[in-house]
């Protein structure tokens, strides 16, 4: 009979560790998106700099709910909501 004195960490889904870094990579296109908004002078760049903001936000938001549904703590506490009753 095996005595288990710590339990072991389930592994880190790969797919789930590969979204945070494509956050981080869209995370880091939205900052200079900005930073090129910022020192653009012609009306034309300033146009192509929101809709790159834009573009990234987008992005970052889908990453962000595709993290959250991913995640087994949201999926937790998602099923607790789930099972809770407001009186």
């Amino acid at each position: 009979m095996k005595t288990v004195l710590f339990p072991k960490k389930p592994l880190p889904d790969p797919e789930l560790l590969a979204l945070k870094e494509e956050l981080l990579c869209a995370q880091g296109e939205l900052a200079f998106a900005y930073r090129q908004f910022d020192q653009a002078l012609a009306p034309e760049l300033v146009e192509s700099c929101i809709y790159q903001i834009s573009a990234a936000k987008a992005r970052c938001n889908y990453l962000i709910r595709a993290i959250k549904e991913r995640s087994p703590e949201t999926a937790a506490a998602v099923h607790l909501e789930e099972e809770a009753t407001w009186t």
